[in-house]
């Protein structure tokens, strides 16, 4: 028969893992040392398979090897070996974080195309411009041919009341009237309340 051949380290010179993480689970911070020698680059090549990114990888593998430390006390050998207890938390806590990169992404997308939805309805707020004014050139119609001419001259040109008077060759006084009763029949028939 042959015998197994080890590549590698010694077996006989160090103690093995599944014995380095039952001093770890005690607490020893040496075995810890030991463990964490061993494994670390296996655990940065996993997370580094899953992750494709290095500096996500290093973060990766320095929380495994962390939780190596707190959870040492879980480990039982008799579900498998340390080394694959071990990477299994190393795939484990990389796939939740290619999860979490993909949920923090899907997020990101989803809050930029709310960034560019408008905050109201244009085509609502397009109707109801269009109906208004539609609106007021029904109730400009109703008034008295100076009072409309009074109206749009200092409404839709922007003049003055005395600008307005002299376009319109008439007193000041009679143009201020004249705009008057035109406000306020152009709010009775627009239904404005004062």
């Amino acid at each position: 028969m042959r015998e197994a051949v080890q590549i590698g380290r010694n077996p006989s010179s160090e103690p093995d893992l599944q014995e380095l993480v039952g001093r770890v689970a005690l607490g020893d911070e040496g075995a810890f040392a030991a463990v964490y020698d061993a494994v670390a680059g296996p655990v940065l090549g996993v997370a580094r398979a899953v992750l494709r990114d290095q500096a996500h990888s290093e973060e990766v593998a320095q929380e495994v090897l962390v939780e190596v430390w707190r959870t040492a006390p879980r480990y039982r050998p008799d579900f498998g070996t340390a080394i694959n207890w071990i990477l299994t938390l190393a795939h484990r806590r990389a796939v939740d974080r290619v999860r979490s990169v993909e949920a923090a992404a899907a997020r990101d997308h989803k809050a930029a195309l709310l960034d560019r939805t408008p905050e109201f309805d244009e085509v609502t707020e397009q109707v109801e411009a269009r109906l208004e004014r539609e609106q007021v050139r029904r109730c400009l119609r109703t008034l008295t041919e100076i009072q409309r001419q009074a109206v749009a001259l200092a409404y839709y040109r922007g003049l003055t009341y005395r600008q307005v008077a002299e376009a319109l060759a008439l007193p000041l006084g009679t143009v201020k009237t004249r705009l008057r009763d035109g406000l306020i029949r152009l709010r009775d028939c627009l239904g404005v309340t004062a």
